[in-house]
């Protein structure tokens, strides 16, 4: 009777061990399986969101280009003579260019929207530093002009972040 335990569980032990061994290599294929699907997931869904993302960045790049003071002189003429009036009217405009593009910040990097925004207080800032120098606005413009041909603007050191970022995406 012993011998046909011992018989019965050298057959079981063999049967268990293939079978544990054939459990574990199912169960990692299986595993491999799901990451391979997950990976395919994520592969795919960054190539839905990068057209976003990139639409993102040209349109901060394109409100760079707008609220370059240079380029919004030449885009928006003062309406009376008052460089205050003038003032208030590229302040406005340069808000209305920021709201316009505030829901951009949710695609393009963190680091790359403060860029963004330190430029474009740095341009407000300079155009309200300028325009206490002035009481006509045609006098302010040429102040401006004469300003930005000493030094590059703000906004071309953010360009020059959004390009470096855009070639990091892609």
């Amino acid at each position: 009777m012993e011998e046909t335990i011992l018989e019965g569980i050298g057959y079981a032990i063999p049967a268990l061990v293939t079978g544990a061994v054939a459990y574990f290599v199912m169960s990692g294929l299986r595993n491999q399986e799901t990451n391979e699907k997950k990976l395919d997931l994520l592969a795919q869904k960054k190539r839905e969101s990068l057209p976003i993302r990139l639409q993102a960045y040209e349109r901060m790049l394109l409100f760079c280009e707008r609220i370059n003071p240079v380029k919004m002189l030449v885009r928006i003429k003062p309406i009376g003579d008052s460089s205050e009036a003038y003032l208030q009217l590229l302040l406005a405009s340069i808000e209305q260019e920021f709201q316009h593009n505030m829901v951009q910040q949710l695609y393009i990097s963190d680091e790359c929207w403060n860029v963004v925004i330190a430029s474009k207080a740095a341009v407000i800032n300079k155009l309200k530093l300028v325009s206490t120098s002035s009481t006509l606005a045609n006098e302010f413009r040429e102040q401006i002009l004469l300003e930005y041909a000493k030094k590059a603007p703000q906004t071309d050191t953010a360009i020059a972040f959004l390009k470096n970022e855009v070639k990091k995406i892609i």
